[in-house]
């Protein structure tokens, strides 16, 4: 089994017959042990994303690519007042928007990257809108990486502009298999007898007790029940995240110097990737790595066979941080939130409906 080296890494991103893609299989278990509870997300009118396989065993959802996404990206923010340094935070770009009352977000933290509403609602609108345009008419992807890199790293779409899109590189989903659902109750039980008190009357407490959605109840003055909620999944089978990288991806990026502009997105990316999962998904699901089952780094050629690599951590940092330095880390920013912007926006969308022609009767 191969070792990781800046050799090895520069022919992923160089060579056009390399391997097509890595992956990394790691088992997780929840903090309590093996069949252990824990709490997938839940969906507006679906409740747990769990799918049902031919064979009638159940796969839950534990976080989703999207959310794993949001969860990685913030690793390259810049450590806060009083905490130690990130180093991370030297590889990209440390891009704030100002708000409100001199509160900040960090382009890390919005959802869409470089395609939010907060970018396109703040100075930074014109200099994004002229990055994706330098994209999608020529093909070149420098700027956009001297400006928000991780947005080439995690995929972005400026669905709401100009329609750019560019895929993810890093792809990383927790599913839980052959999975048994629980369901959970609860009683409230007020500290007094408000009735008794005479803050209401004994009559209205018999109409509002058990009855969610009157004011009493609502209010904590009267017992409500609450059953039959969400409990939580029990996994039969491993808690498994995957994370794939996306060579082929990587080497159609182009622009600039597009040897060292490719070399320094991978290097964004394995950092990405190999970056400790922070278990602490949601109230009720914190997983760790099993550590009697190491994680697993392929490397997949375009023929199919896979290849083991050792992977190494401290040289995906070491090989970042110099082709870092050979690209250019574009400048760190500070950009002013503008409703005026944001109202433009609203009106530019109008302005879109009102032109749209009206379907014939």
């Amino acid at each position: 089994m191969p070792s990781l080296t800046a050799e090895i890494i520069n022919d992923w991103a160089d060579n056009k017959n390399g391997p097509v893609a890595l992956t990394c299989k790691q088992k997780l278990l929840p903090v309590e042990g093996e069949g252990g509870v824990i709490f997938p997300p839940t969906y507006a009118d679906i409740g747990y994303n769990i799918d049902t396989l031919s064979d009638g065993t159940k796969v839950a959802t534990i976080d989703s690519v999207g959310s794993q996404a949001n969860r990685m990206e913030p690793i390259f923010k810049a450590a806060r007042s009083g905490e130690p340094d990130n180093p991370l935070s030297k590889l990209v770009p440390q891009i704030d928007i100002a708000y409100g009352n001199e509160k900040t977000v960090s382009i890390l933290e919005a959802g869409h990257r470089l395609g939010d509403a907060v970018i396109r609602s703040s100075d930074l609108k014109d200099e994004a809108q002229k990055a994706f345009k330098l994209f999608l008419d020529t093909g070149d992807a420098s700027a956009l990486a001297k400006l928000a890199p991780t947005s080439l790293v995690f995929g972005v779409w400026d669905s709401r502009d100009t329609q750019a899109k560019l895929p993810r590189l890093v792809q990383s989903v927790i599913r839980a298999w052959d999975v048994d659902e629980l369901r959970r109750s609860a009683q409230y039980n007020p500290a007094l007898d408000y009735a008794a008190l005479e803050v209401f009357s004994e009559e209205d407490k018999q109409k509002a007790e058990g009855k969610a959605e009157s004011p009493l109840a609502r209010r904590g003055f009267v017992h409500v029940p609450a059953t039959g909620a969400h409990g939580g999944v029990v996994a039969r089978g491993p808690i498994e995240r995957i994370v794939t990288v996306n060579l082929v991806a990587l080497r159609k990026l182009d622009g600039g110097n597009t040897r060292n502009l490719r070399r320094y997105i991978l290097g964004l990316a394995l950092v990405a990737a190999a970056e400790p999962l922070d278990g602490f998904l949601r109230q009720g699901c914190l997983l760790v790595p099993d550590e009697k089952v190491p994680a697993e780094w392929i490397a997949v050629a375009r023929e199919g066979s896979r290849a083991s690599i050792a992977f190494s951590a401290s040289v995906a940092l070491d090989y970042a941080k110099a082709v870092a330095d050979k690209f250019g880390v574009g400048p760190a920013q500070r950009v002013a939130f503008k409703k005026e912007r944001a109202q433009a926006d609203l009106k530019e969308l109008e302005k879109k409906k009102e032109k749209k022609p009206k379907s014939a009767a």
